[in-house]
Order: structure tokens, then C-alpha cells, then sequence
């Protein structure tokens, strides 16, 4: 039987459990497309933006889910400093 224990690695890893689907729904609706467009300038935010196209680029495109975790943990700063 293995240990259900969490990775030491992931327990301060605010992405860990998060998926890029609701990574990139959390930021259309803090930024809105147009705003997210201008942050991170890809085709799948700029010209007829939708989750499941942005989805199926940022599988494909690892420099661009680097940009998009990096914006969401700025996003989540951002809120934190917000709430206090």
C-alpha cells in the first residue's frame, strides 16, 4: 500500500491541483479577454478568444503555459494584496 502522504515538493506549490482550464477561466473573468490579449499577446486571447482554443494551444505551447501560470500567480498576488 503507498503512502497517500502529499509530495513535500507541491505543499507550497500554489499551481499544484489547478488545472490550465481554470487557470485560464479565472483570468478571462479578472481581466477580461481584451485585457488578457494585451498582457499576453497570442492569437488564442486576441482574435476570437475562447477557453477551449486557448486550451488546446497551451498544451501545445509550452513557453505560452509559462507565460499564463506566471500571469496566474500574479493574479492570485493581486488578490491576496486585495483582500487585506
Amino acid at each position: 500500500m503507498q503512502d497517500q502522504s502529499p509530495d513535500p515538493k507541491q505543499v507550497r506549490n500554489p499551481l499544484h491541483g489547478i488545472t490550465l482550464e481554470a487557470m485560464v477561466t479565472q483570468l478571462a473573468d479578472y481581466f477580461g479577454w481584451d485585457d488578457l490579449g494585451a498582457r499576453i499577446p497570442i492569437r488564442c486571447f486576441t482574435h476570437d478568444p475562447s477557453v477551449s482554443s486557448s486550451l488546446k494551444f497551451l498544451r501545445k505551447t509550452p513557453w505560452a503555459r509559462d507565460k499564463v501560470e506566471s500571469l496566474y500567480l500574479f493574479m492570485l498576488r493581486e488578490q491576496k494584496r486585495q483582500s487585506l
